[in-house]
């Protein structure tokens, strides 16, 4: 689901590992992994639940990741 700039999608934060420091956003069209670089605010974590704006691009498997992730 788009909202807001194109390209970006609105979702929730499903799960997060702060030790392995990866975790998984949720939106409509499934389940997007991401690792805590791509918090765009810099820090090296995010609380389960956060509702967040993200974008997709590819990572390093060549799946899908969400990145650039922001409080919504």
């Amino acid at each position: 689901m788009t909202h807001g700039s194109p390209g970006r999608r609105r979702g929730s934060v499903a799960e997060f590992d702060s030790a392995a420091g990866y975790g998984a956003v949720v939106d409509v069209e499934g389940e997007w992994f991401f690792h805590c670089t791509a918090i765009a605010d810099g820090s090296r974590a995010i609380a389960r639940s956060a509702e967040v704006d993200f974008s997709l691009a590819p990572g390093h498997l060549g799946r899908m990741e969400a990145r650039d992730i922001r409080p919504a």
